[in-house]
């Protein structure tokens, strides 16, 4: 008897590192891949030490086919009309008072918060990371729980140097493939953020995150929590992801 618990064990554990991070990637990018375009508002609510808060509304346009997006800030009035453009290989930063396009990386902070111009883009996990592997081969992947959820926690690396961050760690539900949470660190080793996704919901089959909070490792006690709502899938028209078109939507 005791021969065949041991047996039993054994197969648990194989059952257990039979899915692989790669494959945990493959999963996460098919389950919040979009079949047609995105729109919502974007509320931003930014936590700074000796700054207080600040909120900012915007609105935001995704398409997924060519890995554009558009947003303009709505509010508050002293950014008003300010916006990002990603189209081609391009990011801009769009400033109203002056009507100027600045071309920048996509590291930049979105109105000075805690989030980047990389986290809005929708390009596939597998396509930026691999999987992280010691010396011997072995990847850095474990079963734990995060709160409630039974989590794999897994390490990845940069496969392409056009990252905002070259290491991430996951906690990604079992359940679901939804990523719950994730630390981003610095080639340097430095944990610079850790980003929580608290909501999501369903939608033509298609899970839409709608609450996260992007907490600053670096600078402690900063803070951004993003709500989306009114989310839409309906297509795009092309001449939203033009320069044109947000200079039309900050007048």
């Amino acid at each position: 008897m005791r021969k065949w618990f041991l047996v039993i064990a054994l197969f648990s554990q194989n059952l257990v590192h039979a899915v692989g991070v790669n494959q945990i990637l493959q999963e996460i990018d098919k389950r919040m891949s979009q079949v047609s375009d995105f729109s919502a508002k974007v509320a931003l609510t930014q936590q700074k030490v000796g700054q207080g808060v600040k909120n900012f509304e915007t609105l935001f346009f995704r398409r997924d086919l060519g890995d554009e997006f558009l947003m303009v800030t709505t509010a508050p009035q002293s950014e008003k009309g300010n916006g990002y453009l990603r189209t081609g290989n391009n990011f801009w930063m769009y400033r109203q008072n002056t009507r100027t396009f600045q071309h920048i990386n996509r590291d930049e902070s979105i109105n000075g918060t805690d989030t980047k111009a990389g986290d809005f883009e929708r390009k596939k996990t597998t396509e930026l990371y691999k999987p992280f592997v010691d010396a011997n081969g072995k990847e850095d992947l474990v079963e734990e729980m995060l709160g409630s959820k039974k989590c794999y926690k897994f390490t990845v690396v940069a496969k392409v140097r056009d990252v905002t961050y070259p290491k991430q760690v996951y906690w990604v539900e079992k359940d679901t493939f939804l990523q719950l949470k994730v630390q981003s660190y610095s080639l340097s080793g430095t944990l610079m953020q850790t980003g929580y996704f608290i909501k999501y919901t369903k939608i033509d089959g298609k899970y839409i995150l709608l609450k996260g909070m992007f907490v600053d490792e670096f600078e402690k006690g900063n803070k951004t929590v993003m709500d989306i709502s009114g989310v839409s899938l309906k297509k795009l028209d092309s001449k939203i992801f033009t320069k044109a078109y947000l200079e039309n939507l900050s007048k």
